[in-house]
Formats: C-alpha cells, structure tokens, sequence
C-alpha cells in the first residue's frame, strides 16, 4: 500500500511547515489554507477517517484534540477557532489519512457548509 501524503509529510520525504511533533501527532500548515490559520493535525498512526478508529484509539483521539487546543493557543488563536473533521469523500475529505482541520484568524461562520 502506498503512502499517502500526510505519511510522507510526516517521515520527511515531502517538506511541510511543520508547527508542532510529538510521539502521537504532526501538525503543519495547509498549503491551501481557508483562514489565517489553517493547520492540519495528523496522526502519527494511518488511519483513513476517523470511522475508522475503534475503542483502542480513544486515548490518541483525547490527545488529538488537547493538542489541537494548545496548538490554537501557541498561535494566538486559543480563545477562538474551529476543529473540523470531514469524514469520507462525500464529506469533503481529500486525503485518507485522519486529520483535524485547525482553522482561526478570522470570523468564522455558521453553518460552516
């Protein structure tokens, strides 16, 4: 099975402006960002959508979005920004690897759709 971008993004082979790494996770900018801030925060572990997680990954699930929190707050935007998880194609996902979307800087809209 091939690599999918956020993997090679992630092991070096392709660059990214990485924001934040630890054991679980990377985080990086999007290149085609819809915010200000727009970084995507990818887990370290391959998993194609997030209907796809099961009960073992619940603890790297919590740790996702605690990262995402201090990720917001390190970039100015820790009282006022978005997670979003498009789960499928159908849903807006691109590439089959989780990720949250980490978008702030402006005023953000609801519905988001």
């Amino acid at each position: 099975m091939s690599k999918t971008l956020f993997e090679k993004i992630i092991d070096r082979e392709i660059p990214g402006e990485i924001v934040h790494e630890d054991t679980h996770c990377v985080a990086f900018r999007d290149i085609n960002p819809g915010a200000p801030m727009h970084i995507l925060l990818v887990p370290r572990k391959p998993m194609p959508r997030l209907c796809d997680a099961t009960a073992e990954d619940q603890a790297l699930l919590g740790h996702l979005m605690l990262t995402a929190s201090k990720i917001a707050a390190d970039q100015g935007h820790g009282e006022a920004f978005r997670l979003v998880v498009n789960n499928g194609a159908a849903a807006g996902q691109s590439v089959f690897h989780l990720h949250l979307h980490i978008l702030g800087g402006r005023p953000l809209k609801w519905p988001p759709g």
